[in-house]
């Protein structure tokens, strides 16, 4: 089981922080995901080539919005050596409209990868919450056309649902997400900007969060799969503390 951390690029002094910490609770850890926030003016590649150059241990995955992506522009990272994979996600919308953003869907950006980068493994995004599983899988199969050689699954809060994905992509290479969700605010953006149902015994308490992640893991180790942690709005050293004997290699 590989397992995944993702870091938000706030600066690079936190990034920087983050990484330490995680190397100093699990040393075991070599891959990093981090997201592309328009909100930060560290964009994930620029975020992925420091951290390489810091922590050479580290392989750091990218997230690449398409609808970012101009046409005739280069694609992000194919000029950087220090990166090895990407993962294309379609891009929430900007949050002002000054920022530019184009027509493209994860599909094309990464038919262009495959197409002009071919030396970089190209990841996707899989959610099952987003609209009904055919129609989730059939783009999924749409994406490994393209050229996708893996998946990044939305955040999972049900242990049910996570059994039957994993059913669906059991012949996939697949990372499965998992986030804590703490109080009531939290759970009410969840639900509006991402579609999710939380089951009726759900604990958006910090301990009821570390109790799910760690059953998560529990299961994800038994099929031999990979994780990523999306530690949000928690302490991260403390977080990761709690499931540190869950994520043995």
């Amino acid at each position: 089981m590989l397992v995944s951390i993702e870091l938000v690029p706030r600066s690079k002094e936190d990034l920087l922080r983050d990484i330490t910490i995680v190397e100093n609770i699990l040393p075991q850890i070599n891959v990093l995901n981090v997201p592309d926030l328009l909100r930060f003016d560290l964009r994930s590649y620029e975020a992925a080539s420091f951290a390489y150059s810091e922590k050479k241990d580290f392989n750091v995955i990218p997230h690449i919005r398409a609808i970012d992506i101009a046409p005739d522009a280069p694609l992000p990272c194919v000029d950087r050596p220090e990166i090895k994979e990407v993962l294309v996600v379609a891009g929430d919308p900007p949050p002002t409209e000054q920022h530019e953003v184009y027509p493209n869907t994860s599909v094309d950006i990464i038919k262009r990868y495959q197409k002009e980068a071919p030396h970089l493994r190209v990841y996707a995004v899989f959610d099952p919450y987003r609209r009904s599983p055919k129609e989730e899988l059939e783009e999924l199969e749409r994406k490994k056309e393209a050229g996708a050689s893996g998946f990044f699954t939305q955040p999972i809060f049900d242990t049910n649902l996570l059994q039957l994905s994993m059913d669906w992509l059991r012949d996939e290479t697949v990372f499965w997400g998992i986030s804590p969700v703490l109080g009531e605010k939290s759970r009410r953006y969840w639900e509006r900007v991402n579609n999710i149902v939380f089951p009726k015994e759900y604990d958006f308490s910090l301990e009821g969060n570390i109790h799910f992640a760690q059953r998560m893991l529990q299961l994800v180790k038994q099929q031999n799969d990979n994780a990523y942690l999306m530690p949000l709005r928690v302490d991260l050293g403390a977080y990761l503390t709690e499931l540190q004997s869950f994520i043995v290699y």
